[in-house]
């Protein structure tokens, strides 16, 4: 079976098992992934950082969960930080790491 019948087939499968919900606003949907869209086309620097391979594979999830590149999802991470819109909130269990003072 070919690549992308198979992939049609696992999309399928999990609507079936009701893993998909619809989107409550779509407009505004649009909206926010017209914005991604916006401000990955008007990136004007380049930077190279190291990370580690758990904390990249990590964002590659939550960005395919968002239904953002990894790329974007870190620009965007950055952006909300340097502007004071980065909420911290508490991931209970996370890898088992503790709050660090400071």
């Amino acid at each position: 079976m070919d690549d992308e019948r198979q992939l049609e087939e696992e999309i399928l499968a999990s609507f079936e098992r009701g893993e998909w919900r619809q989107v409550r606003d779509v407009r505004s949907e649009i909206e926010r992934h017209a914005a991604y869209a916006k401000d990955a086309l008007t990136k004007d620097k380049r930077v190279n950082i190291r990370i580690s391979s758990r904390d990249l594979e990590d964002l590659q999830v939550k960005a395919a969960v968002e239904g953002v590149g990894y790329q974007t999802l870190m620009s965007s991470v950055l952006h909300k930080y340097v502007t004071g819109r980065l909420v911290e909130s508490p991931s209970p269990g996370k890898r088992g790491a503790k709050k660090r003072a400071g």
